[in-house]
C-alpha cells in the first residue's frame, strides 16, 4: 500500500466522524449556555453529565482511533500506538457505557420507538463487549484477533455518521415515521458492520516475489 493509499482510509473516516462530532460539539455548546444551533432536548436539561461524557468521549475515540489504523504509524511508533490504544479503549468504554446510561435513564428520544431503543442497548453492550475482547486478545499477543475486535468496535462507534446519511436517504425514499426512522438509524449499524467484516476477511495482499539469485548450480541447468 503507497503512502497515499495507506491515508485515504483514516481521511475517509474522519469525514464521516465530522457529522457527529460537530453536532456533539453544538450540543455543548448549547449546554453550556450558548446559542441552541441545534434543537434542544428537554430529556437533559436536568442532568446533562452522561450527554457531556458521550460527547467528549466519541470525540476522543473517534480521532485519537483513526489514526490507529495508519500502518506506517503503528509500525514505526509502536509505544505510541500501545498508549494511544490505552486512551481509545478508554474512551471507548465511555461512549458504551455513556450511550447505555442515556438509553436506560431517560424518556425514548421524540419520534423513536422500541425498535431503536432495543438497537441502542444491544450495540451499546456490543462496543463494550468488543471493546474488552479486543484489549483481552492484544495482552495475549493475537494480534489479528485483536485488529479483528477494533475494526468492528469502531464500526460500531462510527455508526452516528454514517446514520446521518441513511437518515436522509430512508427519509427521502420511505418517510419519516417512527419505523421508518428506527430501521434507517438500524441501517447505519448494519452498514458499517458489513463493511468491518469485509475488510477483516479479505484477502490480504501478496507482496511481490523477490527475484531468485541463481546459484552456479541453477545456471548450468539453464544452460542446458
Amino acid at each position: 500500500m503507497s503512502g497515499t493509499d495507506a491515508w485515504r482510509i483514516p481521511a475517509g473516516l474522519l469525514a464521516l466522524s465530522a457529522i457527529p462530532l460537530a453536532a456533539g460539539a453544538l450540543r455543548l455548546v448549547q449546554l453550556a449556555g450558548g446559542p441552541a444551533a441545534v434543537p434542544a432536548d428537554a430529556r437533559f436539561a436536568p442532568f446533562p453529565a452522561p450527554v457531556v461524557v458521550h460527547i467528549l468521549g466519541a470525540a476522543v475515540y473517534l480521532v485519537v482511533g483513526v489514526l490507529q489504523f495508519i500502518p506506517r504509524l503503528r509500525r514505526r511508533h509502536r509505544d505510541w500506538h500501545r498508549r494511544a490504544g490505552r486512551v481509545v479503549a478508554l474512551a471507548g468504554l465511555a461512549v458504551a457505557g455513556s450511550a447505555l446510561w442515556l438509553t436506560l435513564g431517560y424518556p425514548l428520544e421524540p419520534g423513536t420507538g422500541v425498535v431503536l431503543y432495543v438497537l441502542r442497548l444491544f450495540f451499546g453492550a456490543a462496543m463494550a463487549g468488543a471493546l474488552i475482547a479486543g484489549v483481552a486478545a492484544i495482552r495475549r499477543r493475537d494480534v489479528r484477533a485483536h485488529r479483528a475486535w477494533m475494526i468492528r468496535t469502531y464500526a460500531i462507534g462510527l455508526a452516528a455518521g454514517t446514520q446521518a446519511l441513511t437518515e436522509g436517504i430512508g427519509g427521502a425514499l420511505f418517510g419519516t415515521g417512527e419505523l421508518a426512522g428506527d430501521l434507517a438509524k438500524a441501517a447505519g449499524w448494519l452498514i458499517n458492520l458489513v463493511v468491518a467484516e469485509w475488510i477483516i476477511r479479505r484477502p490480504g495482499r501478496r507482496g511481490r516475489r523477490r527475484p531468485r539469485i541463481p546459484t552456479v548450480a541453477g545456471e548450468r541447468e539453464l544452460r542446458r
